[in-house]
């Protein structure tokens, strides 16, 4: 055997064990720009300026966003998670088949668990979050230990049992507090869009402006793409001083160009198409009339002259305007029969535009009036239907909204992002629109399972996931033709599966014998297999089979891409045959890139045993062998 071949072990501080380390991501970036920048491992920040010219503002006083708290928001998002998420078939939908997530859990964990499998790849994250109004709002950003205060904040662990982050004014920290919460989550949101993907925010007026400035700063202001206003409601609020009858939702994007290549139209309206007529009975079929004039600011010479009609009028163009085309091009248009002067003859000249020659659809537009995108009493009361009479969440937003964005920003097959779900329109936007004969989009929702004091849904969690079997099966039950996917697999935030050692001094017998197996107890063997998919950055969706190997049971996820085997004991006589049957089903799936192999540490008696199984497997090209 060789005698050199050596199984990894896979520790609890081991950096792979835990979720991307965005800063050392980013030294290593700034190394492959700036190698001559690093001395001796570290960054000499006067030789970085120095390459830098004059790009470099050192003034003490800048424009920008500043809060108190602000470093520490930016740490938050830098710390690597040592969680999981756990996987809860009991609670899914159509588990073997959809390509749809619902995640339970603090968002801030949770988008850092996804950094390694999701990054680049999301195409439209839409977030609806807690608007700064004075009220509690639960989100567990703490140092010491963020999966345990995750887990008492939500009554899972004890501890506090869920207590409230109070943000009222009287605070002090009214201000600061909410920007603290949001500052991180979009921050690492960033690093999960594809360079043509957008984030797209609602929110009200009181902290619009500190948005604004926050994406500029996360984003560049060069991406920012729009501000759009939603008419929310349309009766009359008569209790205060003014009717807020509106919201808004921004829009960001990674890459302003790259996005504007891709951005789509909306279907075209019934209205639209009414504006189309043909009184010339013209062969092209049905057009309506456009300006053939234009601000004559930098005009040319050759755009000031005057039209004389088929009736025999001269015209020129109105005061301080010019016509768009040269008189040469305009006979062109006249001889093709694309130029109307109305039905006497004599009106000023008119380009035709004809259907069959527009573009399909209409650009859309940043004013969002009711009938375009619902109310929020509408998805109030669609909610209430949906539930069967029973009122489960008080400021839904309408899948009619979130559908528009979903439309405008994403193609078949992408996938959206939603980490503040609330009862989960955005996946019944989702459904919707597939529903309606659009391709398929994938989602992944988040959220915390906030408790709510209800029997029938003890969790806000509990009300998202309801939504979204309702919703599915609304969609499937109205359209018996349907075969999207309107399944979605559960998974929850949790302490990493793999323990670390903490010896007790009165005890170390004991806590040396714990030590042996190094995963949690209680944990499965599918709680272990989906942490893997995170730490190695594969998809949670993933293909994953499971053939039995000298009588073990061997996971191969993703075509062969990771084989684990987490038999409790391997004896050494099984070594061989397991070994090289996990070779032959590698070299049967043939996967594009490496594979790495995974046993559990505790299954071997002693290190030959694992130390003969790397070699064997080392032999036939399987090099990256670890052990939890």
């Amino acid at each position: 055997m060789n005698e050199d071949a050596r199984m990894k072990k896979l520790t609890p501080e081991d950096p792979a064990a835990h979720s991307a380390d965005v800063v050392a991501e980013n030294v290593e970036h700034l190394r492959s720009l700036f190698p001559e920048a690093f001395t001796e491992g570290k960054v000499d920040f006067e030789v970085l300026k120095q390459l830098l010219g004059g790009l470099v503002d050192e003034r003490q006083e800048k424009y920008g966003l500043n809060w108190h708290g602000k470093r520490r928001a930016r740490q938050l998002a830098l710390t690597p998670s040592t969680g999981t998420l756990r996987p809860c078939l009991e609670e899914s939908v159509d588990w073997d088949t959809t390509q749809n997530l619902m995640i339970e859990g603090d968002n801030l964990e949770v988008l850092k668990l996804l950094q390694k499998s999701y990054s680049g790849k999301v195409k439209l994250i839409y977030i609806d979050p807690p608007y700064n109004t004075g009220k509690d709002f639960v989100y567990p950003d703490d140092f010491r230990d963020s999966i345990q205060n995750y887990l008492e904040l939500t009554g899972q662990a004890d501890g506090e049992n869920g207590r409230l982050s109070s943000n009222t004014e009287a605070s002090g920290r009214f201000h600061t507090d909410w920007l603290n919460m949001l500052y991180p989550r979009l921050r690492l949101a960033r690093n999960l869009l594809r360079d043509d993907g957008t984030l797209f925010v609602s929110i009200d007026d009181g902290e619009v402006h500190h948005l604004r400035s926050m994406v500029d700063e996360l984003f560049g202001p060069e991406n920012f793409v729009a501000l759009f206003i939603w008419e929310k409601r349309t009766t009359r609020e008569n209790r205060r001083v003014f009717s807020f009858n509106h919201e808004y939702v921004l829009c960001v994007a990674r890459n302003k160009t790259a996005f504007e290549q891709v951005r789509n139209l909306l279907p075209t309206t019934d209205e639209v198409q009414s504006r189309y007529a043909n009184p010339d009975d013209d062969p092209r079929g049905v057009w309506q009339s456009v300006s053939l004039n234009a601000q004559g600011g930098h005009a040319t010479k050759d755009q000031f002259y005057s039209v004389t009609t088929p009736g025999g009028r001269t015209v020129e163009a109105p005061a301080g305007r010019c016509w768009v085309v040269t008189k040469p091009k305009l006979q062109e248009l006249i001889a093709d029969s694309r130029v109307w002067f109305g039905k006497s003859g004599n009106n000023v000249p008119r380009r035709k535009l004809f259907l069959s020659e527009a573009r399909e659809g209409l650009t859309p537009h940043t004013l969002w009036r009711a009938e375009e995108a619902g109310t929020n009493d509408q998805a109030k009361k669609e909610l209430i239907e949906l539930f069967d009479g029973v009122e489960v969440f008080d400021t839904p937003k309408p899948q009619t909204l979130l559908r528009r964005i979903v439309e405008i920003a994403t193609g078949p097959s992408d996938l959206v992002l939603d980490f503040f779900a609330g009862s989960g329109p955005t996946a019944e936007a989702v459904f919707r629109l597939c529903e309606s004969g659009a391709p398929t989009r994938r989602f992944i929702l988040v959220q915390l399972p906030e408790p709510t004091g209800r029997s029938d849904y003890p969790t806000l969690a509990d009300i998202t996931k309801e939504r979204l079997r309702l919703s599915g099966s609304k969609v499937r039950h109205d359209c018996p033709m349907f075969s999207g996917d309107t399944g979605f697999r559960v998974f929850k935030l949790d302490r990493s599966n793999i323990r670390a050692w903490t010896p007790t001094p009165e005890d170390l017998e004991k806590a040396l014998f714990d030590g042996v197996d190094h995963l949690h107890e209680g944990r499965t063997e599918q709680d272990v297999l989906y942490e893997l998919l995170l730490k190695l950055g594969l998809d949670l969706c993933v293909p994953i089979e499971e053939r039995t190997i000298a009588d073990k049971p061997v996971h191969s996820v993703g075509a062969g891409t990771l084989l684990v085997c987490l038999a409790k004991k391997i004896d050494a006589d099984e070594v061989e045959a397991l070994a090289l049957g996990m070779a032959a089903w590698r070299e049967e799936q043939n996967p594009a890139g490496d594979t790495t192999v995974v046993f559990r540490d505790s299954a071997f008696a002693d290190d030959v045993a694992k130390t003969n199984i790397a070699a064997i497997l080392e032999q036939h090209g399987l090099e990256n062998v670890r052990s939890l």
